[in-house]
């Protein structure tokens, strides 16, 4: 199954100002991981490139903060989050950084090339400028009242509370960040990508892709609808790539324009490494190289236009095949915020579970399409019920059998029943659905498929009873063994992309070989008598008191990064009319019951003084039924009548949530019946 191809994978370069966290994970590193190492199986020549982004303002920033030079910083980021990388398991064929004299140099190259084929735009404008400082502030640099919402603390790339994108010169009452003076505008050069002029050229190109994800061809759709203006490419900094041009001392290469570079100077940094200097020319200037961007949904635009417009005007360089982007992970229910102490550290992590259980949690609830949610008491689960029920249970229940009754030997398949051979069918028919998702990108799909084989092996050793066949029927029970064992040894061999350390431990505990390839798998990879060992169990269970003490940290973190209340931003402005078609009234509770096969829901009993009505209300975590008549609330009269659970319900019962999600009645002492204006 060797693919002809050479292909190239590239996973975005993370700022090396701060340590990695679960939404860096799911957005960029997880699921390239998934798919190198699963076209690694199939004997591709694939390479896995990655390394620190080192330049930027976010860098200086930290730097200024703890008083070191940016190269401390840098120098700091970049080791802890190797080293973390390498710890969970991310198999990166090299890891660079952006601060190497390599990268400079080509970064440098590209701009010379560039520039001296005309592609550039000189131009002149003003910008905002400290005179105390002597600098040029980049926009994160500036800190002004936002005039989208008010916002007295936004920055000048962006308000953090209403999320609307700025420039520094938008801001009322800008103050430069560094000496908290009001800045003066003042000219600058800067030399500028002319996009627009180039668009119609990069939609020729971007209408020849095929089976891009829809949320990424939707924002660049997005993007060339509007129209492409003049970005810049070069900043007043004294961090970063120098430009090199003699008219432009104390100017560097804009962050955006080199760090994608960064994907080309370390496959030349690996290629030096190998001996084989000029190696690097075969994945970056053969067309024979399929090159894929694996980047969260905030760089679409730079790997999907600008970055393609630079290797395009360059020359010489391939282009991307694909940029499978996810989309965000939420943590807990809520936006994730560094800041604001709202994040699982990967480092962490890793001081209390094994890689392979967060591999695994965190890939079936990837943010592929749209944004996804990561819990700790999902992550319980998904280790408690599928990793230990399922598989865990699956081929440990095989290999102890095996061991116990069939002296540790994989029993002959004689007179096979059409259930065994149904069984050892599944084998191949996964491994297709399998192979046609992770060459899909569609990388949950994976993973519940080839888990999807386990518990059809579950079933079938249930179905099967070799605990009753082994004393009456010992032929059958060898087959079931038989049967088990192979279905074990190809999931071996199939998890191997999502939890490579467990399933090195299960193909030793089956006598298989780390050494084997995507086509090995099937229905006879263990040989009839050969010996197999029980070994360790896979998978522990979580008790809830470890994930409850996950839960309390993360909040413990948020409250002493933030201490003011965690609310959630204001909705969107709806017009007064809107409002005043909700008929809000207020009511009281007459008698409350749980709703069975439910666990959240109550029926409640509810007089809004004109009637008696029935409204299914899921407070049931939060409240006694029997404590609820003669509760005073607030109901939504006019909404729609809706069925739950069975139960007609008619109205709403507005409740309002603290921070730490507990519920919370909206009441009124006034009379039943009586408006809520």
């Amino acid at each position: 199954m060797a693919d002809n191809k050479r292909i190239l994978v590239t996973s975005a370069l993370p700022y090396a100002n701060g340590p990695i966290h679960l939404g860096h994970l799911a957005g960029a590193y997880l699921t390239p991981d998934f798919y190198v190492r699963y076209k690694r199986l199939t004997d591709a020549d694939v390479v896995y490139i990655c390394g620190s982004d080192e330049h930027g303002v976010p860098i200086t920033i930290a730097a200024e903060k703890e008083g070191v030079s940016p190269q401390d910083i840098v120098d700091r980021y970049h080791e802890m989050n190797k080293k973390v990388f390498e710890d969970f398991g991310i198999s990166f064929d090299y890891y660079g950084r952006t601060s190497s004299k390599v990268h400079h140099e080509t970064s440098q190259e590209f701009f010379t090339t560039l520039y001296e084929k005309g592609f550039f735009k000189k131009k002149t404008e003003e910008q905002l400028y400290d005179p105390k400082s002597e600098m040029f502030l980049p926009d994160r640099y500036v800190k002004g009242t936002c005039p989208n919402c008010g916002y007295e603390e936004a920055y000048g790339d962006q308000c953090e509370k209403c999320g609307t994108s700025l420039s520094p010169t938008e801001l009322i009452d800008p103050v430069s960040a560094l000496s908290g003076e009001k800045p003066e505008l003042k000219k600058t050069e800067h030399w500028y990508m002319p996009l627009g002029e180039v668009q119609p050229k990069l939609e020729k190109w971007i209408e020849t892709r095929e089976n891009w994800k829809p949320n990424v061809m939707g924002q660049v759709k997005s993007w060339l609808n509007d129209g492409l203006a003049d970005r810049a490419a070069t900043r007043d900094l004294s961090w970063g790539v120098p430009v090199p041009l003699e008219e432009a001392e104390g100017k560097v290469l804009y962050v955006w324009f080199d760090a994608p570079i960064g994907y080309v100077s370390a496959t030349k940094e690996w290629a030096r490494d190998k001996g084989e200097p000029e190696l690097w020319k075969k994945y970056w200037q053969d067309e024979d190289t399929e090159l894929y961007h694996f980047i969260g949904k905030d760089n679409i635009v730079f790997h999907c236009i600008m970055f393609p417009v630079v290797l395009m005007e360059h020359g010489d360089y391939v282009l991307p095949k694909n940029v499978p982007a996810n989309e965000f992970l939420n943590l807990e229910g809520k936006k994730l915020s560094t800041s604001r102490g709202w994040a699982v550290w990967l480092y962490e992590y890793l001081e209390e579970f094994e890689p392979d259980l967060l591999r695994y949690a965190l890939g079936t609830t990837l943010p592929e399409s749209k944004d996804s949610d990561f819990s700790w008491k999902d992550f319980q689960m998904r280790v408690n019920t599928e990793l230990a029920d399922v598989l865990g249970n699956f081929t440990n229940r095989s290999l102890s059998f095996t061991v116990n009754y069939a002296d540790g030997k994989v029993p002959e398949l004689l007179e096979p029943t059409d259930t065994d051979k149904e069984a050892l069918e599944a084998i191949t028919e996964q491994k297709e659905k399998v192979t046609a998702a992770y060459e899909n990108f569609k990388f949950k799909e994976a993973i519940n498929e080839t888990m999807n084989l386990a518990r059809i092996g579950n079933r079938y050793f249930t179905e099967t009873e070799p605990w009753k066949t082994r004393k009456t029927e010992p032929l059958k029970s060898g087959n079931t063994l038989h049967v088990s064992l192979q279905i074990s040894a190809a999931l071996a061999c199939m998890f191997e992309p999502i939890l490579p350390e467990k399933m090195k431990q299960l193909r030793s505990q089956l006598g298989l070989s780390d050494d084997f390839s995507w086509d090995d798998i099937g229905p006879d990879m263990l040989e009839e008598g050969a010996s197999v060992n029980q070994g360790d169990i896979l998978f522990e269970k979580l008790e809830d008191d470890v994930i409850e003490a996950q839960i309390q940290k993360l909040h413990d973190k948020a409250a002493a990064a933030d201490p003011t209340p965690d609310v959630p931003e204001l909705k969107d402005n709806i017009e007064f009319g809107d409002f005043m078609k909700l008929d809000l009234r207020a009511g009281e509770i007459l008698t409350a019951e749980k709703i069975e096969k439910s666990n959240k829901l109550l029926k409640l009993t509810v007089d809004i003084g004109l009637e008696k009505r029935t409204i299914v209300s899921g407070i049931a975590n939060d409240f006694k039924a029997e404590a609820l008549p003669g509760q005073k609330v607030s109901v939504v009269a006019n909404l729609a009548p809706k069925k739950l659970m069975g139960v007609e319900s008619q109205g709403m019962i507005l409740m309002a949530e603290t921070p730490d999600g507990e519920l919370k009645f909206v009441e009124t002492s006034a009379e039943p019946g009586s408006p809520i204006t």
